[in-house]
């Protein structure tokens, strides 16, 4: 586990944090990629916080799937970023079309999986 359950949890908003965690660290499932990116020192957020953004693109589906895609990310977040999420670091979580929806517990898995391996690939301990 990277962080504690006590850190700091932001929400990223702005489009250029969004295109520089696309430089980061990545990992690919069927249902989404997790991208991880270590923000600079001199970064106006501290360096203990962790923050998180979602995207779901228009290839999802409609508006009423995307919506529900983005609950579902934010209910998997908050639930794993504060046992596996990585200070200093922006999780980016990318959803990705599926034929049928996976179960809740099944991407949960993914994502703790994910973040554990992006916290080796950073340097973290776990």
């Amino acid at each position: 586990m990277a962080a504690d359950s006590n850190r700091p949890i932001e929400v990223i908003r702005k489009r250029t944090d969004f295109l520089t965690a696309n430089r980061g660290k990545r990992f690919a499932t069927p249902n989404f990629v997790l991208l991880a990116h270590r923000r600079r020192d001199n970064h106006a957020v501290s360096a203990d916080t962790v923050r998180y953004g979602i995207t779901v693109t228009k290839k999802i589906g409609n508006a009423v799937a995307r919506n529900r895609l983005k609950r579902r990310f934010r209910a998997l977040l908050a639930q794993t970023l504060p046992a596996y999420g990585i200070a200093g670091v922006d999780h980016i979580l990318i959803g990705r079309k599926t034929d049928k929806e996976a179960d809740f517990a099944a991407i949960k898995a993914d994502l703790e999986k994910g973040l554990t391996y992006l916290a080796k690939k950073l340097g973290e301990k776990c």
